[in-house]
């Protein structure tokens, strides 16, 4: 068997690959200074720049974990309190020890507070008392548990009340307050359940909570005259306050859409009257009866093989050897289950009274940003300069200028998929820096370009293996960046090379 002791004179090294960065979960910035930040990685750790991304120092690595949630820094001070804990819900959300907090800048790091609660939604700290910190806790993803809640500290951490707790399944995700009075703040709630073979990410405690003394009392807000969605198909809620009358939320809606709004697989047919989900219920007579064209139309935009056009798929259906259902069967693997939802997704929500009611800002669906699987993202960010600016992160990232009404895409071809944080500079218009499953990218023009500052060789690896070649190869599956093979001589990145698909959510 081998101990730890075995491995004391060990030495390591970095073989690679590094150029594909990995998982960031949040982004701090200097506020006097925005070239300086911390990148908070899934599993790789915490990193500072002090050269806008240019190069990256690790600071976590005397830590008891590396994996987080969520960071608040006190930049006065130089005080930095780390969430452990990914508070996203996939199986690949490894779980924390707590709070941790350092008052060196990550040469050490205290004992850990609240250390069974696993996972940490948020993290705010009183700016004219730094001793007061105000956290939401997630808690454990597989488990029930009452270490999930709101909980505060006036005594920078040694002691902390719980301030709010729903039940033993239902944790806290987002927490934000207003930038102009910290006394004033919203948390969110989420219930959800989650199995190794399964997950059910929304619930009747799932809401928006109000505090008006600084987290110590909370009200539920999000009732059911209030205008937000209330009951069981209510899924994870991301906030964002722009001042003490407006804030957004938006809302990973696990409520059904209905039927004529189709999936999201079939959103651009569905304009031409097609849905994948008719399809499992329309007879033959109905099947031959569809236009050609439209059919045709369909086909292509799911990716059927050339060889499955309007008039081969009739024929087989004429003669009896398919059926209309297995036009939708053949879209039904695990792939379209992640992308294809015939739930509504996201839905974003405005109130103009300090949450007192709300009200949708767009008509229909948002189609193409959360999928399925909006439990992964569920973030929103409003321009601290303009109350009509919003920022919605999914699987792309997309913007609107007119408060929440109409969506343009910013992604582009150099930014990886999948975003988790978004600071949005207060002081300069269309500063960005964005965190995303691929690292971090830069935009000094809203979203029209993007800069790639991934120097930080924080790959998360779901499997490694090796070889008997001489010299022997390495094998890994990264997280959304693919497979990679590479010798265990490796020196650059070079020497690496990428093979097959990459891994999605697990």
């Amino acid at each position: 068997m081998l101990f730890a002791q075995n491995l004391t004179n060990l030495e390591f090294k970095n073989i690679g690959p590094t150029v594909m960065s990995g998982r960031v979960v949040d982004i701090d910035v200097n506020p006097q200074d925005p070239t300086e930040f911390l990148v908070a990685y899934a599993s790789g750790g915490l990193w500072h720049t002090t050269n806008n991304g240019t190069s990256f120092s690790p600071i976590m690595d005397n830590a008891i974990t590396i994996n987080l949630g969520d960071i608040a820094v006190d930049w006065k001070n130089k005080t930095i309190w780390a969430g452990t804990g990914e508070n996203n819900a996939s199986r690949s959300s490894y779980a924390g020890v707590g709070i941790i907090k350092s008052s060196d800048w990550g040469k050490t790091w205290s004992t850990p507070m609240l250390k069974n609660s696993q996972h940490i939604g948020r993290i705010i700290i009183n700016p004219d008392n730094p001793n007061n910190v105000v956290v939401a806790v997630t808690g454990p993803l597989y488990s029930l548990s009452e270490e999930r809640g709101m909980y505060s500290t006036m005594d920078g951490g040694k002691t902390w009340n719980k301030t709010l707790f729903i039940d033993d399944k239902t944790g806290f995700i987002d927490l934000a307050h207003d930038p102009n009075n910290f006394n004033t703040q919203y948390a969110t709630s989420w219930e959800k359940d989650r199995k190794a073979w399964n997950f059910d990410g929304a619930g009747n405690g799932s809401a928006i909570y109000k505090s008006e003394d600084a987290g110590l009392t909370w009200t539920k807000i999000s009732t059911v005259n209030s205008g937000f969605p209330t009951g069981i198909g209510v899924g994870r809620i991301g906030l964002s306050v722009f001042d003490d009358n407006t804030l957004y939320a938006i809302h990973d809606s696990q409520f059904r859409r209905d039927k004529k709004d189709g999936d999201n697989a079939s959103a651009k047919a569905n304009s031409k009257k097609i849905n994948k989900e008719d399809f499992k219920s329309m007879s033959t007579d109905d099947f031959l009866k569809l236009d050609n064209k439209v059919l045709n139309a369909f086909l292509k935009e799911n990716g059927f093989q050339e060889k499955y056009r309007a008039e081969s798929v009739k024929n087989l259906i004429q003669k009896g050897e398919a059926t209309p259902a297995d036009v939708a069967l053949y879209l039904e693997d695990a792939n379209s289950q992640l992308f294809d939802t015939p739930v509504k997704g996201a839905e974003l929500y405005r109130s103009d009274d300090a949450g007192k009611t709300w009200y949708k800002t767009h008509e229909g669906q948002i189609d193409d940003v959360f999928y399925s699987y909006g439990y992964y993202f569920a973030k929103v960010r409003v321009n601290p300069r303009d109350i009509n600016e919003v920022y919605i992160m999914g699987v792309p990232i997309i913007t609107s200028n007119d408060g929440g009404k109409t969506f343009k895409n910013i992604s582009r071809e150099n930014v990886h998929a999948d975003h988790h944080a978004l600071w949005v500079n207060p002081n300069k218009q269309g500063h960005l820096i964005n965190g995303n499953d691929g690292g971090v990218n830069i935009s000094y023009d809203n979203g029209e370009t993007w800069i790639k500052n991934n120097t930080p060789s924080v790959g998360q690896f779901y499997a490694i293996n090796y070889d008997l070649e001489e010299p022997y190869h390495v094998y890994g599956g990264l997280q959304d960046n693919g497979v990679w093979v590479g010798s265990h001589t490796a020196r650059e990145n070079r020497a690496w090379h990428q093979s097959g698909q990459y891994l999605g959510k697990v």
